[in-house]
């Protein structure tokens, strides 16, 4: 009779687990736009991150994620998908030469570049995670401003 017990105790132990590991993490849409582009040259990368230590991260060695969007008629709009919840930041960069990487002059960049929650940028105010970043907890959409030095 302990056996049978102790097998069914067995059974429900190994339904429930499998029940949780059935259960799929839900997941949000992120939708970016950026608008006023200089011209319609090139393409827009647009850069997500995760992480406080990626960010910001002008090769783009350490983002989440990278999509490169179409400009049409000065606007550029991409969509990451199934993004599980949490806290995230977003750089762009209109890549007018499309080699993928920020082309400076002698310091500043010389392609526009922006992050998510700034409207400008300097040396009061370089871009961090904390304040760049967002929580995302539903599908969100979001406008970055595009920002030449």
């Amino acid at each position: 009779m302990k056996t049978v017990l102790n097998l069914l105790q067995l059974i429900l132990i190994i339904l429930l687990l499998s029940s949780f590991q059935n259960q799929k993490q839900e997941t949000y849409n992120l939708t970016i736009e950026v608008k006023e582009l200089h011209n319609s040259s090139g393409t827009v990368l647009f850069v997500l991150y995760n992480r406080e230590d990626a960010f910001p991260d002008e090769h783009y060695k350490k983002c989440l994620k990278k999509v490169t969007g179409k400009i049409v008629k000065g606007t550029s709009t991409v969509t990451f998908e199934s993004l599980p919840a949490g806290k995230y930041a977003v750089t762009i960069l209109h890549d007018e030469n499309n080699d993928g990487k920020i082309k400076k002059g002698m310091i500043l960049p010389k392609e526009g570049i922006g992050f998510s929650n700034y409207q400008s940028i300097g040396l009061s105010n370089k871009p961090s995670f904390s304040k760049a970043s967002f929580d995302l907890q539903s599908d969100k959409a979001i406008k970055i401003k595009i920002i030449y030095l």
